[in-house]
């Protein structure tokens, strides 16, 4: 293969650069010119590539911007049409040991691109995509990396919102819907073909009735700003499924588009939003702000690394100032692979410095992108630990944090943390300040062991149920700041959740090394797939069983898509890189769950309807009004209220949970007292029946069922005040007090 390497010589040199503006970072279209501005503060020439052809091909027009602002590269060029394809080439000092890789045989993605078309090449050569030569990281690589890499592409289109505003559901009132873009509809019969897998195809009635009908009031879509694959995914032949690996802050995924890449996307992205809208549903985005997909200290130059190394990405200590050498330590000075120490608390060869000014304002303005320009109505941040931090350590009143919380646009989205990443400091569940909501991994363990009767009582269960009071009612926040879940994309579906002892991720490619082995599940008798009738009905059950408890349960509750069905990966608990079968949804009724579907449906129906299953404060155990019921009642399976002794029974694996909703405590809008119905909740994760004496009391005089997993027990049945009613083994009941 013929290695092409840099030149200093360009088609056309004299084609007309304006001064062109530096508030605007990107590319700014308009009639008469386009202005480009990129922040590059080390560099000493920058250039504009400009590209005649699609994709990776095309002739290419270097133009060399002259003009430079706090940093910032700019120059205005009349006459471009939208969709132009663009790059940038960077020369500057070359010293890998302090940051600094610039490299003008690289070119670079726009950091502030709205549309990014083509993939890197995966039979690049080596050298052409590294700023270093591969056999030496202090030397600098010649070979130009054009035609291996994605274009930039100049953007703008006139799409028309309408009446299209932001949804702003409340939170006690959402449920999440965690969903993969292509893989929710790839195998979808009744989406056109030409559509699967895409935003199209995700906005098509099919689904929105779907989603609807469920009871799903907000998408949680994975990754859809473009992403790449790592290189040694695609040695063997794999590749980059879930996209947790960022090339392009504002760019919506190319491949996600079926109406092509080149500045379409953005479209049918406003459109697929649109729709979303108007069915009622609001649109999260899961961002990766945390890291980039240029890795470690030795992976290639695609963007970030080739515009301001130092200031992008956090070192294990300060990078020292070129000729600094009051900030050198003693002896001899290392050289580029050994003195370049990124630090990483991602797992993923590096961390984004939110420290730094033109950093941090890289991550404000495309989130403000996205809910000004795109519309969409909060964020889920991965791995945010690792943004939140001031030098090495998390801070929760660090610049991110504050500015967010600060900030006019971001302060009213929903804002989703995930409170923990890859270092042992970094779980932080229960930390983050207003307005910020999280991800509750103690409600995800603690439930699925109680559903397999491994917990220690019941004390931490009913904590959980209840909307994590002992987490977030110290600081005022309210049960809603606990996002529930059970499952999500990193882990087992729900299915293989009761299916599976252990994981079966050989199909990775890497020896089933990879993924959790802490995983709290139970193949209730046999691995994998079974044609035993009895394991198979338990094992729906029990998912019915686990999903009911995260609709009831206070906090928002978060669902996997196809859960509610079925949906299995064959045992793989890390499918982040099977872009097949093993991680999309199967739409075939065949070995559809079909009727944990029913259940699902009619539990969150239940909680739609009724305030009471998702109430706006935090139980107190105490009247709402003098002389009234207990807003929360705690009762053992013999009638009587939980004591002291109860709450330390570590074999008490049965109880009830009794919801007053006459009145509610929380008020109506103009200061009125709400009234609702009142719900008796009896679950049973023993592996044997047990007998629940139903109470005799002046907050509940019987009543009727509305939802049970019990087999033998089914809506419509009354529950007599003071009579015993058997609940069989892994089960639960939903009574409606009289």
């Amino acid at each position: 293969m013929t290695h092409h390497r840099w030149t200093w010589t360009s088609r056309d040199e004299t084609a007309p650069v304006w001064p062109g503006r530096h508030q605007q970072l990107g590319a700014t279209w308009s009639p008469e010119s386009t202005n480009f501005a990129v922040h590059a503060p080390n560099a000493t020439r920058v250039w504009l590539c400009l590209f005649d052809g699609p994709a990776t091909d095309g002739e290419e027009m270097r133009l060399e911007l002259t003009e430079t602002t706090l940093g910032i590269w700019h120059g205005a060029v009349p006459d471009l049409p939208v969709g132009q394809r663009y790059g940038y080439r960077v020369e500057g000092p070359w010293d890998p040991a302090h940051g600094m890789k610039h490299n003008p045989a690289k070119l670079l993605v726009d950091p502030y691109a709205r549309a990014i078309t083509g993939e890197i090449d995966p039979d690049a050569p080596d050298g052409a995509l590294l700023p270093h030569d591969p056999s030496d990281p202090d030397v600098r690589s010649d070979v130009d990396s054009a035609p291996y890499v994605p274009r930039s592409v100049v953007v703008h289109d006139d799409f028309d919102w309408g009446e299209d505003t932001q949804l702003r559901t409340r939170l006690r009132d959402t449920v999440v819907y965690e969903l993969h873009v292509k893989g929710f509809t790839k195998l979808h019969d009744r989406v056109p073909e030409e559509q699967r897998g895409t935003y199209a195809g995700l906005a098509t009635p099919w689904v929105l009735d779907y989603l609807n009908d469920l009871g799903v009031t907000a998408v949680e879509l994975l990754p859809v700003q473009q992403f790449a694959s790592e290189p040694g995914l695609v040695e063997r032949g794999v590749r980059n499924y879930w996209g947790y690996n960022t090339l392009g802050y504002f760019a919506p995924h190319g491949a996600y588009s079926a109406s092509g890449d080149g500045g379409e996307q953005v479209t049918e992205f406003k459109q697929m939003v649109k729709d979303f809208h108007a069915a009622g549903i609001e649109v999260i985005l899961d961002v990766v702000y945390n890291h980039t997909c240029e890795g470690g200290s030795l992976g290639p130059s695609l963007s970030f690394r080739g515009l301001d190394d130092a200031g992008f990405y956090r070192r294990a200590a300060p990078a020292a100032e070129p000729g600094n050498q009051t900030k050198r330590r003693k002896g001899p000075e290392p050289r580029g692979a050994e003195a370049d120490h990124y630090w990483d608390v991602t797992g993923c060869g590096n961390t984004v410095d939110t420290d730094d000014d033109s950093t941090l304002r890289l991550i404000l303005d495309s989130l403000r992108y996205w809910v000004t320009e795109m519309h969409v109505d909060g964020f889920r941040f991965d791995l945010a630990s690792a943004l939140a931090r001031t030098g090495h350590d998390v801070d929760m009143r660090s610049a991110f944090l504050t500015t967010i919380r600060q900030d006019p646009v971001l302060r009213h989205v929903k804002l989703i943390a995930e409170p923990w990443d890859a270092s042992m400091e970094g779980w932080q569940v229960g930390q983050f300040p207003p307005p910020w909501t999280e991800w509750n991994d103690r409600y995800r363990d603690t439930m699925r062991d109680y559903w397999r009767a491994a917990t220690d009582g019941v004390r931490e269960v009913a904590s959980r149920l209840a909307g994590s009071s002992d987490m977030y009612a110290d600081d005022g926040r309210s049960p809603y700041t606990s996002i529930n879940f059970l499952t999500a994309h990193d882990g087992f579906t729900m299915r293989d959740l009761v299916s599976y002892d252990d994981k079966h991720n050989e199909a990775n490619g890497e020896d089933n090394r990879d993924g959790t082995d802490n995983n709290r599940s139970w193949n209730h008798g046999e691995e994998g797939p079974t044609d035993d009738p009895e394991i198979d009905s338990l094992r729906r059950r029990q998912a019915a069983n686990m999903l009911v408890t995260l609709a009831l349960s206070s906090g928002v509750p978060m669902i996997t898509a196809g859960d509610e069905r079925g949906r299995t990966q064959g045992g793989n608990n890390n499918a982040y890189c099977q872009d097949n079968e093993i991680s999309w949804i199967d739409w075939r009724p065949d070995d559809a769950w079909l009727d944990v579907y029913e259940t699902v449906r009619t539990a969150l129906r239940l909680r739609r309807d009724h305030p009471a299953l998702r109430q706006r404060h935090h139980f107190s155990g105490e009247p709402t009004i003098e002389g009234g019921p207990k807003d929360l009642v705690w009762l053992h399976p013999a009638g009587r209220e939980m004591n002291d002794s109860d709450w330390h029974d570590g074999g008490l694996h049965a109880f009830g949970m009794f919801l007053s909703g006459d009145p509610l405590r929380a008020p109506g809008k103009r200061g009125e007292q709400l009234r609702d119905d009142s719900f008796l909740l009896a679950l049973n994760a023993q592996p044997s029946d047990v007998e629940f004496s139903v109470p005799d009391q002046p907050w509940f005089s019987g009543g009727e069922v509305v939802l049970s997993t019990d087999p033998k027990i089914e809506v419509g049945d009354v529950f007599e005040a003071g009579s015993p009613v058997t609940v069989a083994a892994r089960s639960l009941v939903l009574v409606r007090a009289h």
